[in-house]
């Protein structure tokens, strides 16, 4: 692949079934303790049509390895990288509709590097997906931001709050 670099990143390989406990997660679990992540509020007042403001990427203050090699389960928002026809093969997911396309992207560890062997047909940048599997520490970096975190899927499925 070559729109992703690792370096140093943890390898993740996917599970044939989910037979470790599935732990849910929350993007401020990403954060190290005490770091708060930016309102949505404010997520909504950045202009989508503006130019590409993705080299604005705030620093990120660290990464939380708690569960690296654990079956977790995070929500969020699918920014393709690889496709199949329409369908995504690698992605990162992100907090909120809209990260990392013309917005500043969320710092490295607000941002999941998420790869499929089956490849999925996303409903588009605005649906929101659970995507579960193997999780780890990883600095990766792509033409659209530096990333913090890697999944390798098990399953992904349209968000059911």
């Amino acid at each position: 692949m070559d729109t992703a670099q690792c370096s140093g990143a943890a390898t993740l390989a996917p599970q044939a079934a989910l037979a470790d406990k599935v732990i849910d997660l929350n993007w401020d679990d990403l954060l190290p303790e005490g770091e708060t992540t930016v309102p949505r509020t404010l997520s909504g007042l950045i202009d989508h049509n503006g130019p590409d403001l993705s080299r604005l990427q705030p620093a990120s203050s660290g990464v939380r390895s708690d569960w690296n090699g654990k079956t977790v389960r995070l929500p969020g928002f699918i920014v393709p990288i690889d496709h199949e026809g329409m369908a995504v093969t690698a992605f990162i997911l992100v907090p909120y509709a809209g990260a990392c396309i013309h917005v500043p992207p969320p710092p490295a560890n607000q941002l999941v590097f998420v790869t499929t062997e089956d490849p999925y047909e996303s409903r588009g940048l605005f649906a929101p997906v659970h995507v579960t599997g193997m999780f780890g520490v990883s600095a990766m970096s792509t033409h659209l931001a530096q990333i913090g975190y890697a999944l390798s899927v098990d399953k992904i499925q349209p968000f059911q709050g």
